[in-house]
């Protein structure tokens, strides 16, 4: 372990929501607490007064947009970087990663911070991309994504990837979890059409990539089968997707499935949602790098059924792996289901991947690479 106070720069183009935030605000916290000194720089967001309140310190730079004027920030960069004798630069998006690959490179070797890079995506193969994997050391949040690193940017050292898989606190997703009297009272009170059917639900938002018209479909088809189900789909659209969203309400009309398919919209309390529903479904159709949704779920001690790849495939084998289907593979989806639905079997009680542990684990990789770097000079 490194004895002395580390100063440690996090990148990202911005701090709204979603799993990178999340993570950002995670090890920021984390760091603040050990008593090292953590900067962001992101151009800013609804997160930024969480992660001030938790030891941070925040810096509003546009990093993350898509334009040439981005690059003013390379000079700016590289003299905070040697002013405050940062020890860390840790980039987790493709354009930052460029803005400080760049800053970082016109630093010479004996005064730049050690360089990392978290490979949140499967990103596009191509060199724009390239740059997430320059790092002295490279985090692949999942083994999908390290086997995408491998496959894609071969020219990526085996010995610079490693895997830290994303984690959740199970104190705060304890199976024990059980929605307050009120919120239970209100829930059925605003939906009614829930009592007494087995709920399924998808989580996130409404997307033609999440695999809502594969579980509008489901839905339909167990229903056929007589199985008493609902369908519950927890998440708002963007704007972009309005047109998928008129797509989905038509599918769901002409297939008579309105009174069998609810629409919460946004929604704060998805946690007490998860905890009242009987299963949660995960159809992406394409691979995500994790799942943090999956995981919450089945923390929660709610069965879960998603496709066999990527993170989710990964999670569910660990953990649940009653609920792997086959991806798009209908007939697959309907036996695996209707087992759970027979047998109510529950994923295990504990499981490795951890908020605590994925954060030792960083710290671990910014330790390795300092003491490195001290052997060096």
């Amino acid at each position: 372990m490194v004895a002395r106070t580390l100063t440690v720069v996090q990148m990202l183009p911005e701090l709204k929501s979603g799993g990178v935030e999340r993570g950002t605000l995670e090890v920021g916290a984390y760091l603040s607490r050990l008593g090292h000194r953590s900067i962001v720089i992101s151009g800013g967001g609804r997160l930024v007064p969480k992660l001030t309140e938790d030891g941070s310190t925040h810096i509003e730079w546009g990093v993350g947009v898509k334009s040439p004027l981005t690059l003013r920030y390379i000079w700016p960069l590289r003299r905070l970087l040697v002013e405050k004798k940062v020890d860390i630069l840790h980039v987790r998006s493709r354009v930052p990663a460029w803005i400080g690959y760049l800053a970082w490179k016109t630093i010479p070797p004996f005064k730049r911070p050690s360089f990392v890079t978290t490979v949140h995506g499967f990103y596009s193969v191509h060199s724009f991309s390239a740059v997430m994997m320059k790092g002295e050391s490279v985090i692949a949040v999942s083994e999908s994504i390290k086997r995408y690193i491998e496959e894609s940017f071969p020219s990526t050292t085996p010995d610079r990837i490693c895997v830290i898989h994303r984690g959740i606190d199970p104190d705060e997703f304890p199976q024990a979890h059980s929605p307050s009297e009120a919120w239970s009272r209100a829930w059925h009170d605003n939906f009614p059409e829930l009592k007494g059917k087995f709920v399924i639900a998808m989580v996130g938002r409404l997307s033609r990539l999440k695999g809502h018209l594969f579980f509008a479909g489901l839905i339909k088809r167990l229903l056929d089968r007589g199985m008493p189900v609902h369908g519950l789909v927890v998440g708002g659209h963007e704007d972009e997707n309005s047109g998928f969203f008129s797509e989905f309400r038509r599918f769901i009309n002409a297939n008579n499935l309105q009174s069998h398919i609810t629409f919460t919209g946004f929604r704060r309390d998805v946690k007490d949602i998860m905890a009242s529903v009987d299963l949660v479904t995960s159809f992406t159709q394409k691979p995500e790098s994790f799942g943090r949704s999956v995981l919450e779920a089945l923390s929660l001690g709610v069965p879960v059924a998603g496709f066999e790849h990527g993170g989710v495939g990964e999670l569910l084998e660990r953990i649940f792996p009653q609920g792997l289907v086959r991806v798009n593979d209908m007939d697959h989806a309907l036996e695996v289901i209707t087992h759970i639905h027979k047998h109510r079997p529950l994923p295990l009680r504990t499981h490795p991947f951890t908020l605590d542990k994925m954060l030792k684990a960083t710290i671990d990789q910014y330790d390795r690479l300092v003491e490195e770097k001290k052997r060096i000079r």
